[in-house]
């Protein structure tokens, strides 16, 4: 086969993608907000809602941020993002359950984290809710799945949430538009690597 023609079959295959997938953004007319579940055991849920954050952002948009479960260690997005007046955050947990070996205590902190993150939910001016590791919430119990689907529901049309944390219910993954579960390869940790600024903190 020659340089010429194989060019040429490849600008063919191009072609053939640029028309179904030119279809299919032709296709996608609605405009509404969207619920993102980001689960999973791998690394990467919270950083690619913080990415959403970020483009939000960039669009001039309004966002809140409620964390549950994590506690009030210093992070590099909480540092990033409380200095824009766009952004509403909250890290509302008491440390992760196997830190505070107290279960009453994980429930209060949960709720109150939800009933903040309701709060936004019914708030049309806010465009972008991250709801930070609900679904550890939601696993074990300490937030009920209905009453999170009935505020998800009812949210104002044109509001985007994203949802992270290992273990997403089957309920929220089946209101979910767009549903990813991060899958562990290889994990620096299991190499006896600490956590890092800018990479897990």
């Amino acid at each position: 086969m020659t340089e010429d023609t194989a060019r040429e079959r490849h600008r063919r295959r191009m072609q053939r993608h640029k028309e179904i997938v030119d279809a299919r953004v032709a296709g996608a007319t609605i405009d509404r907000g969207v619920l993102v579940v980001n689960t999973g055991n791998g690394k990467g849920k919270s950083s690619s809602a913080f990415g959403v954050v970020a483009r939000a952002l960039g669009h001039g948009m309004k966002v809140a941020v409620v964390q549950f479960i994590k506690g009030s260690f210093a992070t590099g997005e909480e540092a990033f993002f409380r200095r824009f007046p766009e952004v509403e955050y909250h890290v509302m947990g008491e440390g992760f359950t196997w830190e505070t070996q107290d279960p009453e205590l994980d429930r209060r902190a949960a709720l109150a984290a939800w009933e903040l993150a309701a709060g936004f939910l019914a708030d049309p001016s806010v465009q972008v809710v991250v709801l930070d590791e609900l679904n550890i919430a939601l696993k074990l119990g300490l937030v009920p799945l209905d009453r999170v689907i009935d505020a998800l529901d009812a949210r104002p049309d044109h509001q985007h949430v994203v949802v992270t944390g290992r273990g997403a219910p089957p309920g929220l993954i089946e209101i979910a538009d767009t549903v990813t579960e991060m899958r562990p390869i290889k994990h620096a940790f299991d190499a006896g690597v600490m956590a890092q600024k800018g990479i897990e903190l």
